[in-house]
């Protein structure tokens, strides 16, 4: 009786799903903690833990994630490196945490399988399409690293470029504030939310969402942008059952 009870609360869980496949790009400081450094295990067992109820509800998750946490290209051109090498640097920063979110997310009993943009054989598999989708279509969690796999393209314009490959209905982007703002309300105290603005309002008023090339390619694709508190347990849950959590960015 109890298994049966358990698979008529997800089928209905499901029905109320608002989106079936969305596309969720977390930071990887986010993966550091609160120092938003290094490799934090007890971060890394929180966001398993949440992304495994979505996905147990039915929902199709793929993966994106930066790799800001152990290196960033662009920071590195400052201290002398190359851009070029410091972006590779970067694109490799991202594989070793997805690793790591793989890794917690099956010991969350989850299937996740991770994809590089390069060639990376026996470390993870090359990033096909097809490939990427038959996982979420089995129920497993697609962990897409290494960027667009070439250099002077940010992880967000990675993660939209995905988001458009695997047909998803959402970018959802992971962050620790609840959505869009005038200014950074870190730091202005009187800063206003966005419930939601266009794509054309965030890249005139120069809103630190997105890069400017990330927000082309999802307002040219219609691929809505949702920014969401990912540090707050329920919100991944909540947003894709279609209530209101963070700010939506559209066409």
């Amino acid at each position: 009786m109890f298994i049966c009870f358990f698979r008529e609360s997800h089928v209905g869980m499901e029905n109320s799903m608002k989106y079936k496949r969305v596309l969720l790009k977390l930071s990887g400081e986010s993966l550091g903690g609160p120092e938003g450094k290094g490799i934090s295990e007890e971060w890394l067992a929180r966001y398993a833990g949440e992304i495994a109820e979505a996905v147990h509800g039915g929902l199709q998750v793929a993966i994106v994630i930066g790799g800001g946490n152990i290196f960033r290209g662009l920071a590195g051109t400052g201290k002398g490196f190359d851009r070029v090498d410091g972006d590779k640097m970067g694109m490799l920063a991202t594989v070793i945490n997805s690793l790591g979110l793989a890794m917690a997310l099956r010991s969350a009993g989850l299937e996740a399988e991770v994809f590089t943009a390069t060639p990376m054989m026996p470390v993870a598999r090359y990033y096909m399409r097809d490939d990427a989708v038959a996982v979420l279509e089995k129920g497993g969690v697609a962990l897409i690293a290494g960027g667009t796999g070439n250099p002077f393209f940010t992880t967000d314009s990675g993660a939209a470029l995905r988001a458009l490959e695997i047909k998803a209905d959402a970018l959802l982007k992971g962050t620790r504030v609840d959505g869009v703002y005038t200014a950074d309300p870190e730091k202005v105290p009187d800063a206003v939310k966005y419930d939601d603005l266009t794509f054309d309002k965030a890249m005139e008023d120069h809103l630190k969402v997105m890069d400017q090339t990330a927000f082309a390619l999802c307002r040219e694709g219609n691929m809505p942008v949702i920014v969401f508190d990912m540090n707050r347990t329920g919100n991944l849950t909540a947003l894709v059952r279609g209530e209101k959590v963070g700010t939506v960015v559209h066409v």
